[in-house]
């Protein structure tokens, strides 16, 4: 039997022994019961072993990071530093362009190898920045963007009826609004002199009128020719197309036919063509709805024909050519 004494790592208690006082050793008696009550122990980096090396710390793990213009970065092979300039080809390969604080460039491969603000980082080439593409009117000008319509030109365009105002609205109206250009109704190019006269044309008050079936020849073109006797020619700028009716200066396609029908003299263009289509075309009522229905399939100016796109075209750019 042998002598335990008391240490800093644990406690020996003897059942029914007296309390031990300090410089007493502890006497362990047979069959007696002992319980070891072992010292709290503050970590210990260096683990059990106080022999052992230490343990080495933990890198931290390397994040994407895009190579946006103006990041500064650290190269770690060479520990060069620079701005991001540009991501670019170079040899076959994505390489970056570096810009140090003299001025001075290197040019690196992209991906990994590199430090930001202490960090490895894996440099990877920006997102691509989305094309944004511009929207075209229907009459395929390019959009002005929120611009709002401006104050009205003194300078006018008429045409011959509502019809014409309505396929012209379809197709020009947002560039009419940006010019500032209002399209008015003649009711008929018969009462085309009386409106000249009443507008009074001028030098920075051009007029522009589209008729309808302007060929040589025909009624039309002599009431055109009466009607610029009595105004200053220069100052007004009428044009045509070949068609007797608006209709038919949207392509046929739009409305399933190969040609538009030909209408016997006598019949009314819009009831002739009605019938063609097996529409109903028995009174006014059925000639506005046959028009609704041609309108809505007029998409942009593709589904025009040539010879109405380029007299609207040249109207627009005479009445708008004009100082204000």
């Amino acid at each position: 039997m042998g002598l335990l004494l008391p240490d800093q790592h644990s406690t020996v208690l003897s059942a029914n022994s007296t309390p031990w006082r300090p410089g007493t050793p502890w006497r362990v008696h047979e069959g007696a019961r002992r319980r070891c009550y072992p010292a709290r122990v503050s970590h210990d980096r260096y683990g059990h072993d106080v022999l052992s090396a230490p343990r080495a710390p933990r890198r931290p793990a390397a994040v994407a990071v895009a190579a946006e213009p103006g990041l500064v970065v650290e190269d770690v092979e060479t520990g060069w530093v620079g701005a991001v300039l540009r991501v670019e080809t170079s040899g076959g390969m994505r390489v970056v362009v570096l810009e140090d604080r003299r001025g001075r460039t290197r040019t690196f491969p992209l991906g990994p190898g590199f430090w930001v603000d202490g960090r490895p980082v894996i440099l990877a080439a920006p997102a691509p920045t989305p094309r944004r593409i511009p929207r075209v009117t229907a009459s395929g000008s390019v959009a002005v963007p929120e611009q709002r319509a401006r104050v009205a030109r003194a300078s006018r365009i008429w045409v011959e009826g509502r019809h014409d105002a309505e396929l012209v609205e379809r197709i020009w109206g947002d560039d009419l609004r940006v010019e500032g250009v209002v399209v008015e109704l003649l009711d008929g190019v018969d009462n085309l002199a009386a409106v000249l006269r009443a507008f009074s044309p001028g030098p920075i008050r051009r007029a522009g009128v589209l008729v309808d079936h302007l060929v040589p020849g025909s009624k039309e073109s002599r009431l055109v020719a009466e009607a610029l006797r009595h105004v200053g020619a220069e100052d007004v700028l009428v044009l045509g197309h070949p068609y007797v009716d608006v209709w038919q200066a949207v392509k046929p396609a739009r409305v399933g036919l190969e040609r538009w029908p030909d209408i016997p003299h006598g019949t009314d263009i819009k009831i002739g063509t009605l019938a063609a289509l097996g529409w109903p075309h028995s009174d006014q009522a059925d000639i506005a709805s046959g028009w609704k229905r041609i309108l809505g399939r007029v998409r942009d100016y593709r589904d025009l024909e040539p010879a109405l796109l380029g007299r609207m075209e040249e109207l627009i750019d005479f009445v708008t050519a004009v100082p204000e």
